[in-house]
């Protein structure tokens, strides 16, 4: 299907809600029986505690959005190296009655309505990634107007059935005490500690002067009780109550220019969904700054090569702090939520244990012309496939998403090509090693195989094979008839229900 054209609404058959509750690390559905079972209901995310915490909404009868921003309220608590309250993103929520798609824009916003000043200069610093040092910019300067509240409240509004306190409190009961740090979180810990601490980051990331290891709790002061007003308030805690006032008032004292007409005027936009055929599917998502959808439809073939032409361009090479939750309900429905912070401004909530993001200071995320108000560009794609359902019909394939920038699109692509076309679990197609081209040199996990690498090298490919499966090449969870599965390399994990 050509770009631009919405897939027609197809109708599928309601399945009955299971409250049927299987803990599991990663789950998935054998091939031999797969064929005899709808789409399962599921979840999968960065982290165990938010996969746990989605799970328990959907045990509870919630929706697919109930689960989705239940989950997305954890990894506030949980992922805070990778996303948070102060952060943005976006969703796509496929209703199984209908066979409609929306796409949800709660990105942040330029700021400075209303202001009486310009900012002042973001404050340069580093991170070094895959042995190569990657420029950022923090400080009040670059924080852009928050928009993941208004996003969980939109998601809830449009599509949940929970009370809006029960949705919160999975996430408040984890801020109380803290949760253990997954090991591959700790490792890009390493990576990105140069951002997150200063300010009260260093007594959270680095308590005693020495960072987080994987298994310490990483618990946030004033998280807990911020989370109880959220909600008691709703959303509009961070928007028009009392912690926009600070909010604006935190980011000035920085030198930026967040203001309460910033914060009061912030919206969450419906945008434009896309559809493309792939691998005998039909693959929707909204148009991302990495052009996901028209990636996936110029791949005719899944061969390595084909795949790494495809996969060209010259994107800038960020870290990625970026999460997702995939989500599956009991009626077939989906919600695909993708979330981040940047890199992290350094301007925190005093008292209430929340960071800010740090968006102004990826310059390749400002669009000419971009002005107060405006809403910025993303790498971020969270999508569903639909297509023909082995027992009949069409319907849910899959809904997956993934973290990591520019590798976000790689990922996908590499997610959609196992599940898809070579009919793997979704377990198995996550974890298997991926490549990305990058800068003239195609950066490889090892595990390839030996028949792909002498064609990419053929095809004139210079070869960077890295050691281990690594936190650079995405972070994607997915949900599907293939099963549930978070990402290895972010210490993700999948439920089925």
């Amino acid at each position: 299907m050509r770009l631009g054209r919405r897939e027609r609404p197809v109708g599928k058959e309601a399945k009955g809600r299971q409250t049927v509750y299987a803990r599991a690390v990663q789950q998935t559905t054998p091939a031999s029986t797969r064929a005899h079972l709808p789409t399962p209901a599921g979840i999968a995310a960065g982290h165990p505690a938010t996969t746990q915490a989605g799970a328990q909404i959907l045990a509870a009868g919630g929706s697919a959005a109930d689960a989705a921003v239940a989950a997305v309220l954890a990894s506030c608590v949980a992922e805070t190296i990778l996303t948070g309250l102060g952060g943005g993103g976006f969703a796509t929520y496929y209703d199984a009655a209908t066979g409609e798609v929306t796409c949800l824009d709660f990105f942040c916003s330029v700021p400075g309505l209303g202001a009486d000043r310009e900012p002042e200069p973001m404050t340069p610093i580093s991170v070094e990634f895959g042995g190569v040092p990657i420029p950022y910019s923090a400080g009040g300067p670059s924080v852009g107007v928050p928009g993941v509240p208004a996003g969980c409240g939109e998601l809830h509004r449009r599509w949940g059935r929970l009370d809006w306190a029960d949705v919160v409190k999975p996430a408040i009961e984890l801020a109380k005490a803290g949760v253990p740090l997954p090991e591959a979180q700790a490792v890009s810990l390493i990576s990105i500690a140069p951002a997150l601490l200063p300010g009260e980051g260093a007594a959270i990331y680095a308590p005693g002067g020495r960072l987080l290891a994987g298994g310490e709790v990483l618990f946030h002061p004033g998280l807990a009780a911020t989370l109880s007003l959220l909600a008691q308030e709703g959303p509009a805690l961070f928007y028009t109550g009392s912690a926009a006032k600070l909010a604006a008032d935190c980011v000035a004292a920085g030198g930026g220019v967040l203001t309460e007409a910033d914060l009061a005027g912030y919206t969450v936009n419906a945008v434009p969904v896309f559809s493309t055929s792939f691998a005998g599917h039909t693959v929707h998502a909204r148009a991302d700054l990495n052009r996901t959808i028209e990636t996936l439809a110029r791949v005719e073939h899944t061969d390595p090569v084909s795949v790494a032409r495809a996969l060209e361009d010259p994107l800038p090479q960020k870290v990625g702090d970026t999460t997702n939750v995939s989500v599956v309900d009991g009626d077939g429905n989906a919600c695909v939520v993708t979330t981040t912070m940047g890199i992290g401004s350094g301007v925190w909530l005093p008292g209430m244990g929340v960071h800010l993001n740090s968006m102004l200071g990826e310059g390749e995320l400002l669009t000419p012309g971009l002005g107060p108000g405006g809403r910025m560009s993303s790498m971020m794609c969270p999508l569903v496939v639909t297509g023909e359902l082995p027992g009949g019909g069409r319907g849910l394939v899959l809904a997956a998403g993934s973290a990591g920038a520019s590798r976000i699109r790689t990922a996908l692509l590499h997610t959609l090509i196992g599940v898809l076309d070579r009919g793997l679990s979704t377990v198995d197609a996550i974890a298997r090693p991926r490549f990305h081209p990058a800068g003239g040199v195609l950066q490889a996990e090892p595990g390839l195989p030996d028949e792909d690498l002498l064609a990419l090298a053929a095809a004139g490919y210079q070869m960077r094979v890295w050691g281990a499966l690594d936190h650079y090449f995405g972070g994607a969870s997915a949900v599907g008839l293939a099963g549930a599965a978070g990402d290895p390399r972010r210490g993700g994990t999948g439920i089925l229900l």
